[in-house]
């Protein structure tokens, strides 16, 4: 049985939708918070329990009879939580359950040196996974489109995207991040370890977006450059906690490094296709 967590948060729900078509709903378990929010999977068949990665209890329960749990990453350090503690309750109770593989959602930039604070959290967990006598698989994802249509949208309306340099990023979709992990679950040790990195065919800058942006509506959004201090001052005035801002500002500084501009043709190889390129992706968003 495959065990997936986070079902139903974005990526992890996509997760499941592709799993079932390449093995039986039979074989498909998911754990969530909230089994209440899950009920229409269970119409479908697949076995819903309780887990909370602050409950390690609940996750034992949740991960019962499972061969490989798929752990989608907690993102609790971005609410002022403690990520690495919850992914290490997770990585426990898959041990205690008899749990075989732990598949995780890691990404492309995972390090403890990174400039881009949410790596330090991934690079921790690949070394927990490592340390913990358990097989096991890091997804190495591509940087999420929808993070870099989601901070293009605020600039629609006013005609220019105001953020730090930065460099390019091999932006790449939930749908096709799902799809790679539904394909790896289905073929179990097909990557021992850190895959390569899962990205789109394509890496680009904050600037390349807006002329994207520019074509898709047919009037110009530009690209304008502030100091990381002016950035920091502006969210800050705006109510942002210290920690998010460093993860917002994180973002630019480490794309400066390079970070993120890898690309790579593994993730086109699990999908049999190329994966979705960022202009159609920003011409859906914006309709």
């Amino acid at each position: 049985m495959i065990v997936v967590t986070g079902a139903t948060g974005r990526l992890g729900r996509l997760i499941v939708e592709r799993l079932i078509t390449r093995v039986p709903v039979e074989r498909v378990a998911v754990s969530v918070r909230d089994p209440g929010k899950a009920q229409e999977l269970a119409a479908r068949g697949l076995r819903v329990r309780q887990g909370d990665f602050a409950q390690p209890a609940s996750l034992v329960h949740a991960f019962e009879g499972a061969t490989q749990v798929l752990l989608v990453s907690s993102n609790a350090r971005a609410h002022g939580g403690d990520t690495l503690a919850q992914h290490r309750s997770a990585i426990d109770a898959a041990r205690a359950a008899g749990v075989k593989r732990i598949v995780y959602t890691s990404h492309m930039a995972a390090s403890p040196s990174s400039a881009f604070p949410p790596m330090h959290d991934h690079a921790a967990t690949e070394q927990l996974l490592k340390d913990s006598g358990l097989q096991w698989t890091a997804l190495r994802n591509g940087f999420y489109a929808a993070s870099a249509v989601m901070l293009l949208m605020r600039s629609v309306e006013t005609g220019v995207f105001e953020a730090p340099e930065d460099g390019q990023v091999s932006w790449t979709t939930h749908e096709d991040l799902a799809e790679a992990a539904a394909v790896v679950l289905a073929n179990e040790g097909r990557y021992e370890g850190p895959t390569p990195p899962l990205t789109a065919t394509r890496a680009l800058d904050f600037e390349s977006l807006c002329a994207i942006a520019s074509e898709v509506l047919g009037r110009p959004v530009r690209r304008g450059t502030v100091s990381e201090d002016a950035m920091q001052a502006r969210l800050e005035a705006a109510g942002m906690p210290s920690h998010v801002v460093a993860i917002s500002l994180g973002l630019y500084r480490a794309s400066r490094h390079g970070e993120f501009a890898a690309v790579d043709p593994t993730l086109s190889e699990l999908l049999g296709r190329a994966p979705m390129n960022m202009r159609d992706v920003v011409a859906k968003a914006l309709g």
